[in-house]
């Protein structure tokens, strides 16, 4: 492995590390999923009140919006993450600069536990590396912005999910 790839890898690590930690003292650990509405968007329960979200980082394909036509590997995307956040799945959510988009949904990284037990599972990533969802920076908030581009490199070169099956 080249040292210029292994410093990218330690430094997307160590800024993992501190916005995880930073934000877990401002986080509450106890929210759950109440539903999902689409790829990127969900409603979660945090602090005992109901909060939609957008999931930052990520533009998965229209399923919802009211002026646009379904668009191809919606459905399977939305489909992906209601399987994955299941009603009732407890979060970690993590902010990024800017806590609230312009519809006044929260802006979220959300994390759960692995199956395995071994480190968490960033859901925002688990989209793209999939092939669910493209990437989607507007700044300022570009945490994980280093570990979402090298999902989708993963997803493009395996052509998974919208990549072998949508026409660009």
């Amino acid at each position: 492995m080249h040292l210029h790839t292994v410093t990218r890898i330690a430094l997307a690590a160590l800024v993992l590390a501190i916005v995880t930690a930073a934000c877990a003292a401002t986080s509450p650990r106890g929210a759950f999923v109440h539903d999902v509405i689409d790829g990127d968007t969900l409603i979660i329960v945090i602090n005992h009140r109901r909060e939609h979200v957008r999931l930052l980082g990520i533009d998965t394909p229209e399923t919802k919006h009211p002026t646009k036509p379904i668009e191809c590997f919606g459905p399977e995307a939305a489909a992906y993450l209601d399987s994955l956040l299941p009603t009732g799945t407890p979060v970690v959510a993590v902010r990024d600069v800017e806590a609230r988009d312009h519809f006044g949904r929260l802006l979220l990284h959300l994390f759960l536990p692995s199956s395995t037990g071994r480190g968490e599972i960033h859901v925002n990533a688990a989209l793209v590396r999939g092939g669910f969802a493209r990437l989607l920076s507007i700044p300022p908030n570009h945490a994980f912005a280093d570990a979402l581009g090298a999902a989708l490199v993963e997803a493009r070169t395996a052509r998974r999910g919208l990549w072998g099956a949508c026409t660009q």
